[in-house]
């Protein structure tokens, strides 16, 4: 077992607390919902990054390249100056959703490059120009551009053209779980000599205001020259610094005579260090060197060409070695997280894919955050200090006082999105299973818990709606998580873990039920569910239109929440065959499901459309025939989704159950028949159960894989090329509403305009087709081949079409023939200069014709799922027993 895993193996039993320290600052706290005390609600006005050196938080901290424990009492970050910016660079600049002509988005370059799950080693870049920062310029210019218009990103100012910019590797080296090094090294790939300072940054979160300190933390200056850090929580960290660097002290406390106009109750402030460095202000620095925020400040000339090195460590005992042995252990700790990798990798033959998968892994390592929000103690203010105003007690998130959110969870991305997404999170735990299954499976179990899932059954949405629906892919990603983690196990799978989830799905289930079929016909609403823009109209507010909107994506993800649930009982018959009676029940859910779909009940509300071939919404109006929506989307595709292949002797191990089964198909026979293959066996006798039939199947495959359609060079489209040129328009109570193939950014300002559905590639919907056709080529054993692509007269199986679609996705990020990535576009300087080309980015979607990545620059969340893309391209392409049993190749 190597070392990385040993110290996995020791977090998990207790033995020592490796995960304590980790990457747990956000990136962003400023904009953020649970920052805003506005009465309206307006969140990104409420704090803004011009605000934010001067204001105390209350729920979190920022930083860059930023570590924090778990509970996030002790920070530490990094802070820069060139010499030329107004500011100094402790926190990432971006545009809020109001500024971006495409919704908010960070306007710096950085890259996560490496991390352990213990992060006993990590690795980051930050690239930081030595002019003067565009600020100005970068507002303005996105303030001209419209919808129509590409962001302009700070590539795009010139910045970085004659290379007078820094390139910063910011490193950290745990020796103990509490004994962490941390390295800057600054290198000028500019023509001239350049100066900079660099600060390593330390504060204290402020909690003390709450009155639940017993004692103030305190930073103090030591005799060494180092600092101590005391906190009643932790007790005594020491702080060493190699060379002699100029250390001062101030407190994380508000300056509200910048930001409010009123007089400053506190003398030494947030913002002083920034003054000190930027203005030469001392007056605002503690005299006596302590306080609750701290910078090491070096100043130093880096020559062109050059490189310098800034370190730390940071120790729960006094040490005399103190930084004489940083470079031992990063040394140590760098060759152990090659071990670990190449252990993970070893089926990867082509090295830029493993560079791919391992910075993939690394973003979402790096994606941890702590995450802190008590929606009561926020809606109702803190004794003794300022009450927020009372509109808020009727607005967002009103109905969600139960929530109280206080742990360190996989985020989407900790910039634009530094907030949880709960459908994000369940792909993230896919790719990290294969690292760290622990984390991933107490990421999916936090979300049920009852700090998180609302007493009705809902599981929270995201943090600037925590009523609206996701989809529920919860269930999915427990069994598959669940499957992983049982492969590395030897087979032994973790009963405790998937019985605790299944336990609180039935919950969330049974909210499914009571809340978005409200006609109790088995076909669903959902509104928005995590598609933002995909509908002619907002989902999320159909009733605004006077009518309802019957969901054919809503109805397939309940009825693959149905299989997965099936599958989860029989999973758990293993250790008690008493699950085979809810088996039956979540198959009876599905079946009915597909009774509904395809118009059992005669109500005139089949999704099904026999003129197009394909699934569509139904909307709607009193007294009006059903409005069908013939728009081809990926939500006529998400029915591929309900899916499960299980093996004939497992159905005879489960004798209740298998009676139930044959009984009911017995007495329900056009129910029965909705039941793909039922009575014919496939390999290895197993039996199929799915929404889609053969035709049905073959049909919207054929137009999944039309590159006239919704096949891309680069993985499959969420909307049909084919409203390029014919664009779907309806007229909804005098409205006329148009959508077309947008393969970019969106043109729209549905949710603010900041992610589209209209046509780019999404990688959570593409990994979902992906492993959908593995399950029906399980069923047939290779022997049903499609027409890929539509039209070329080549017919191949499922199981080979799934792999070309992966390779597609993977192509985003690999170097082509000319050696340029997709995912880069026309950017010259990212495509060839060796100091960016081969740092990767991963982005929140792509391209719909030419891969470019698009939205949020380091989604890495559910993007990451390239990782396990890669994992399973180089899988054999065996079909054994094993895997036959667990549906998936793992």
């Amino acid at each position: 077992m190597n070392t990385e895993k040993l110290r996995l193996e020791e977090d998990r039993e207790g033995k020592k607390h490796w995960k304590k320290w980790g990457p747990y600052l956000t990136e962003r706290q400023w904009g953020t919902v649970r920052e805003d005390y506005s009465p309206n609600g307006a969140a990104w006005d409420n704090v803004t990054h011009d605000e934010a050196r001067s204001k105390a938080y209350r729920w979190g901290e920022e930083g860059i390249g930023g570590i924090s424990d778990n509970k996030q009492n002790l920070c530490i970050a990094w802070a820069f100056w060139n010499g030329k910016d107004p500011i100094i660079k402790e926190r990432l600049f971006g545009l809020t959703g109001p500024q971006g002509n495409h919704g908010e988005d960070v306007k710096e370059l950085y890259y996560y490059l490496d991390s352990t799950p213990t992060h006993s080693y990590m690795k980051m870049l930050y690239k930081y120009p030595q002019n003067e920062f565009p600020y100005s310029l970068i507002k303005e210019e996105n303030k001209k551009r419209t919808k129509n218009d590409p962001e302009f990103e700070l590539i795009d100012t010139g910045i970085f053209d004659d290379d007078a910019y820094f390139d910063i590797f910011i490193e950290y080296a745990k020796k103990d779980a509490e004994d962490i090094s941390g390295f800057a090294t600054i290198h000028n790939r500019g023509k001239e000599d350049a100066e900079i300072w660099v600060m390593p940054t330390f504060w204290f979160r402020k909690t003390w205001h709450t009155g639940h300190e017993p004692f103030m933390p305190k930073l103090t200056k030591t005799e060494e020259n180092g600092i101590k850090a005391f906190s009643p929580n932790n007790g005594n960290y020491f702080l060493s610094f190699e060379g002699n660097p100029d250390i001062k002290f101030c407190d994380n406390e508000t300056n509200r005579e910048r930001l409010y106009h009123i007089p400053n109750d506190k003398k030494y402030l947030k913002d002083a260090i920034n003054d000190y460095v930027v203005h030469r202000y001392s007056q605002y620095l503690n005299p006596s060197n302590y306080g609750t925020k701290a910078a090491a400040i070096y100043k130093m000339t880096i020559p062109a060409g050059g490189s310098s090195e800034v370190k730390f460590r940071m120790t729960h005992q006094k040490t005399l070695e103190a930084t004489e042995i940083c470079d031992e252990i990063l040394k140590e700790r760098k060759k152990e997280a090659d071990e670990f990798y190449a252990e993970i990798q070893h089926r990867v033959k082509d090295e830029d894919m493993r560079s791919i998968q391992r910075q993939a892994y690394a973003g979402m390592m790096w994606g941890k955050q702590f995450y802190y929000y008590n929606v009561d103690r926020w809606l109702e203010g803190d004794a003794g200090r300022y009450v927020p105003p009372k509109e808020r007690k009727k607005g967002r998130n009103s109905d969600w006082r139960h929530l109280y959110n206080q742990d360190i969870i996989s985020m989407p991305d900790k910039w634009e999105y530094p907030w949880y997404a709960v459908w994000d999170s369940a792909f993230h735990c896919i790719p990290i299973s294969r690292i760290d299954p622990d984390f991933a499976k107490d990421q999916l179990l936090l979300f049920l818990n009852e700090s998180y899932m609302h007493p009705n059954g809902q599981i929270p949405a995201y943090e600037w709606n925590f009523g609206d629906v996701n989809p529920p892919v919860h269930a999915y990603a427990i069994q598959r998580v669940y499957q992983i983690d049982k492969k590395l196990r030897d087979g032994k799978g973790d009963q405790e873990f998937l019985e605790r989830a299944f336990h609180k799905l039935m919950i969330n289930f049974t909210w499914w039920v009571n809340q978005k079929d409200s006609d109790g016909k088995n076909i669903f609403e959902g509104g928005f569910l995590g598609l933002d823009n995909i509908s002619v109209i907002d989902r999320s507010h159909a009733h605004h239109y006077k009518g309802k909107l019957e969901q054919a994506d809503a109805t397939s993800w309940m009825a693959m929440f149905s299989l997965n649930m099936m599958r989860i009982s029989l999973d758990l018959c293993e250790f008690n065959k008493t699950y085979q009676f809810t088996a039956m029940k979540f198959l009876e859910h599905f079946l009915y499901i597909a009774g509904a779909m395809n118009n059992i009940s005669g109500d005139k509300i089949s999704l099904w459309n026999d003129e197009e071939n394909f699934y569509f919404d139904v909307f709607h109006l009193p007294g009006k025939e059903p409005k069908v929506m013939k728009l081809k989307s990926i939500v006529g595709i998400i029915p591929l989704f309900a899916v499960e292949s299980i093996r004939l002797d497992m159905f005879d191990s489960l004798p209740e159950f298998k009676a139930r089964l044959e009984f009911f198909l017995k007495e329900k026979p056009k129910l029965a028949s909705l039941i793909s293959s039922w009575i014919q066996p496939g390999f290895e006798k197993r039996r199929l159960f799915a929404l889609l039939r053969g035709h049905r199947m073959k049909s919207i495959l054929n137009k999944m894989l039309d590159p006239q359609e919704f096949l891309s060079d680069y993985g499959v489209r969420s909307l049909s090329k084919f409203h390029l040129k014919k664009p779907y328009t309806v007229k909804i109570n005098g409205d006329q509403l148009t959508v077309k193939y947008t393969p970019g950014e969106s043109d729209s300002l549905m949710f603010g305009g900041n992610s589209n559905w209209r046509g780019p590639i999404w990688f959570p919907i593409n990994h979902l087709i992906i492993e959908s056709l593995r399950k029906f080529d399980y069923y047939y054993g290779g022997e049903f081949s499609i027409e890929y692509p539509t039209g070329s007269g080549n017919y191949v199986t499922m199981d080979l079409i799934a792999k070309e679609l992966s390779l597609r996705c993977i192509k985003i990020f690999l170097k082509d023939k000319d050696g340029k990535r997709p995912v880069y576009g026309h950017y010259r300087k990212m495509q060839e200069d060796p100091h960016f080309k081969d740092h990767i980015l991963f982005f929140e979607y792509f391209h719909g014709d030419n891969g470019r990545g698009i939205g949020a620059s380091h989604q890495t969340g559910w993007t990451g799922l390239v990782a396990e893309m890669i994992y399973k391209y180089y899988k054999p392409a065996t079909k054994t027993p094993e895997d036959a049993d667990s549906i998936f190749r793992i």
